[in-house]
């Protein structure tokens, strides 16, 4: 008798600087996977329930701002808290493919690095939030701050203002693209590298790439194995 191999769950965050692609790239991985019969859930940080886009608006007005970093960051927490509970533990376990543009590798960088909090509460406040819940595979998209600033401008509609991460500094920008980068080389088993700046349909190929290839090995373990004779 044949056994059919159960889909898992899988859960994949995109990470990277403004303009990096992440929301044209997850369209095209969850068009690709549902070709394929995946279930597919699209979603995003901060935001991806009611609550947590809520907390979204505040957060990318600038409105939170005069609180602190460390209170901004705790508004990040309550709404990644919502959004796991309400939307991808859920998905996750009904087998579904999860596709997040940015997760808690957003806040390490923004929050934590160039926020100036420290690392130690950064780790407590992440630990607390996920509550289990982290990708099987987070796929950084690279790119050079000022060509993805120059996206992320050209991006906009006419006459609609950048936000407050798109107006900080070249030299903000950098840091953050380089502490992504050190999460990569720090967790390898979890993140992948693919280079931003090249044409969209190659960026698209190496991305299906990668996943395809996790989703394979994870296929492969869950097979069960053959009765001994």
């Amino acid at each position: 008798m044949k056994h059919q191999p159960v889909r898992q769950g899988f859960f994949i965050s995109f990470e990277g600087g403004e303009g990096a692609g992440k929301s044209t790239q997850i369209e095209r991985l969850a068009a690709r996977l549902r070709a394929k019969k995946y279930d597919v859930v699209v979603t995003r940080e901060p935001g991806g329930s009611p609550g947590a886009e809520a907390v979204r608006h505040v957060i990318l007005s600038g409105a939170a701002e005069p609180f602190g970093p460390k209170m901004e960051a705790i508004l990040f927490a309550a709404a990644r808290s919502d959004h796991i509970e309400q939307l991808i533990r859920p998905a996750i376990e009904r087998g579904a493919i999860v596709l997040c543009d940015r997760f808690v590798d957003s806040s390490r960088v923004y929050q934590g690095v160039t926020g100036g909090l420290p690392a130690d509460f950064m780790a407590a406040l992440e630990k607390v939030t996920v509550n289990g819940i982290m990708p099987d595979l987070t796929v950084i998209l690279d790119i050079d701050p000022v060509d993805g600033l120059r996206r992320a401008n050209a991006r906009r509609s006419a006459g609609d203002p950048p936000d407050r991460f798109e107006k900080e500094t070249v030299e903000t920008h950098q840091r953050r693209r380089e502490a992504f980068l050190a999460i990569a080389q720090a967790e390898p088993e979890r993140c992948v590298i693919i280079d931003a700046a090249a044409a969209p349909q190659d960026v698209e190929d190496a991305v299906t790439e990668a996943v395809f290839a996790r989703l394979a090995e994870r296929t492969t373990a869950a097979k069960p194995r053959s009765a001994a004779k």
